[in-house]
């Protein structure tokens, strides 16, 4: 089924914080799932599986261990692709003047990729991820991609390296509308769903309101 990106962006960030996101972070995921879902990937699906994976699971346990490290890595040895992208992009200036930053054992990798776009526009100079079989890489508008399907669909990368300045060859543009299927969107929803505070006696009183007052 077709929706907005403005849709995409609603629901997915509904849905994260519904898994417990922060709302920074939540807010972070919907950006990320609708620029995927921009240049043709499946972006809900993605963060469904990412949220499906990490329910209930506390966010210090996938998040790197120290940003100074040669290589960062989790207390869980696997790491959230959301806050590893989003510890990337606060790192940007870090991240040129390395020339790399490596990361390992990151979940779901192809959902890291968006917040390279923040960091290149910060940078003013284009950002790539590699992993096994898998470079993409972007100036923040444009997306360069050369991967296999099985790369960009894998669940876990080993190693997952971003480099800047990064050279861009074979661009996609962005779309305005994505296919979604039916089953992230479902489960989407049902994360979505826990940020709805279950109805009270009182909450159903004020609802019905109507000659209830005690104000005549």
């Amino acid at each position: 089924m077709s929706h907005s990106l403005n849709e995409i962006e609603a629901m997915s960030k509904r849905a994260a914080r519904g898994a417990g996101l922060s709302w920074g972070l939540a807010e972070e995921a919907a950006k990320g799932t609708r620029w995927l879902s921009a240049f043709g990937f499946p972006g809900t699906e993605l963060l469904a599986d990412l949220l499906e994976m990490n329910d209930q699971i506390p966010s210090i346990d996938v998040s790197p261990v120290s940003l100074r490290a040669e290589v960062w890595h989790a207390p869980a040895r696997r790491m959230s692709p959301l806050i590893a992208g989003s510890a990337l992009s606060d790192c940007a200036t870090r991240l040129l003047e390395r020339g790399s930053i490596t990361m390992e054992a990151v979940s779901l990798p192809l959902l890291s990729v968006p917040f390279m776009g923040g960091a290149a526009l910060r940078l003013g100079v284009p950002v790539a991820a590699e992993w096994s079989g898998a470079r993409i890489a972007t100036d923040g508008r444009q997306l360069c991609v050369q991967a296999t399907p099985e790369a960009l669909q894998a669940r876990s990368a080993e190693k997952l390296v971003f480099s800047a300045p990064a050279q861009m060859t074979g661009r996609r543009e962005p779309v305005m509308r994505a296919e979604v299927s039916e089953d992230s969107w479902a489960c989407l929803g049902g994360f979505a769903h826990r940020t709805f505070a279950p109805a009270t006696e009182e909450s159903r009183l004020r609802g019905a309101g109507a000659g209830l007052s005690d104000n005549d």
